[in-house]
Order: structure tokens, then C-alpha cells, then sequence
């Protein structure tokens, strides 16, 4: 029987099969599922902003940023025996809620979460397989380790597997 581990805002959490990773409320956050399917060992991290650079890097929620989240995630998961060579990701949020004014000093956060995603990934040489990123609504992640599959589900919306 699988475990269900929930995975809150500004937090990371990993596992290994048959666990499910979930994660609620991802608007403009961006949740990140890292896998490794021969191990079937991954992560889910659920990020609310892009980049850590402008806080003081003391006390910081390290979780809470793209540019830190994810490569503390791939040392968790490489510490529980997944090979971060084998490593993929699929992405999901994103997601613009709130009408935005020009100048702004809040801007499009989702898309810029979702930006800050892909330099992570792409630093740490981890390819997107999948991803359900941007427009208007929220979603949940479901985050199998079994299948390595995603599963999204919004509010009045298909329910995607990725």
C-alpha cells in the first residue's frame, strides 16, 4: 500500500516507490517532480518564488526558492540512492491568478517562477519531460513513484497524467 506524503508550500519532500507525493494550491508556485526510474526514487518540491539572491542568506527557507529548492532536493534523493545522471523532471503551475498592473513591483510571478524552474533544471542538467505550467487557475499534483507519472487536477479542468 502506498504512503501518501504531502508536500506544503515553501517544502520539499522525497520518497521512494510505491509512496505518492502530493502538493495543493500551486497558483503562481511551481511544483517540481524529480525522478529516477530505475531506482523509482523522487522528489516533489512546491516553490513560491524564483530566486533567493535578493533575501540575506541566513535564516532563509531554503524551500521556498527555484534556485535553492531544487538543487537541495537533488542531494536528498541522491543521498537516498538515486543517480542525479538519471534524473528527470516534470513541472506544473505557474499560473498567472491575479491581474497584474504595468510597473508592478509584483509582475508576473508565475511565469518568472516558472522561468527560474527551467535555469535550475537546466544547471543541474536535468531535462523537463513534462509540464502543465502558466494560465489562469491552480492546481494539485499527484506525483506516483511507482510510474513516475504526474497527475494534475484543477478545478473544473481534465485531469491531466504527464
Amino acid at each position: 500500500m502506498s504512503e501518501a506524503i504531502v508536500v506544503g508550500i515553501s517544502d520539499y519532500k522525497w520518497g521512494r516507490s510505491p509512496d505518492v507525493l502530493v502538493t495543493h494550491a500551486l497558483g503562481s508556485c511551481v511544483g517540481i517532480c524529480l525522478y529516477d526510474k530505475q531506482t523509482q526514487i523522487g522528489g516533489l518540491a512546491h516553490i513560491m518564488l524564483p530566486d533567493s539572491s535578493m533575501f540575506a542568506s541566513q535564516g532563509i527557507n531554503r524551500m521556498k526558492f527555484a534556485d535553492t529548492a531544487i538543487v537541495d532536493l537533488v542531494q536528498k534523493i541522491r543521498i537516498s540512492g538515486a543517480d542525479p545522471a538519471r534524473l528527470t523532471a516534470k513541472i506544473a503551475g505557474g499560473a498567472q491568478m491575479f491581474a497584474v498592473q504595468e510597473g508592478s513591483a509584483i509582475g508576473a510571478i508565475g511565469e518568472r517562477n516558472v522561468q527560474s524552474v527551467k535555469a535550475a533544471l537546466r544547471n543541474a542538467r536535468i531535462p523537463i519531460i513534462a509540464e502543465d505550467t502558466g494560465l489562469n487557475y491552480g492546481r494539485t499534483v499527484f506525483f506516483d513513484l511507482v510510474s513516475g507519472i504526474m497527475k494534475v487536477q484543477s478545478l473544473n479542468r481534465i485531469f491531466k497524467e504527464l
